[in-house]
């Protein structure tokens, strides 16, 4: 079962001794912190966690499976995560 925000929240509630709402709030803003930044994008970097970057997909000629026909596929961005030495060091 995967984490979720609500489970970080309720760590870091019994981590900090905070009450879960108080929590909750922090944790959303660290997320929408992260989230402001990538948008205006900036690249985030958390030391021994990893780092955040926002990626631009070229466009490019692709085809439509169903009826062969050739289309074009307009760039996009996404976001990339680099985990850190530490975060590899520890799932090692």
């Amino acid at each position: 079962m995967p984490l979720t925000k609500s489970d970080i929240a309720q760590i870091v509630a019994q981590k900090a001794g905070l009450p879960k709402s108080r929590a909750d709030s922090v944790v959303s803003l660290v997320f929408d912190s992260i989230q402001e930044s990538l948008q205006m994008g900036e690249r985030v970097s958390i030391v021994s966690f990893g780092t955040f970057d926002v990626r631009t997909n070229k466009g490019r000629m692709g085809r439509n499976p169903k009826t062969g026909e050739t289309i074009y596929i307009p760039e996009k961005k996404s976001v990339k995560f680099k985990a850190g030495k530490g975060l590899k060091e520890t799932v090692r």
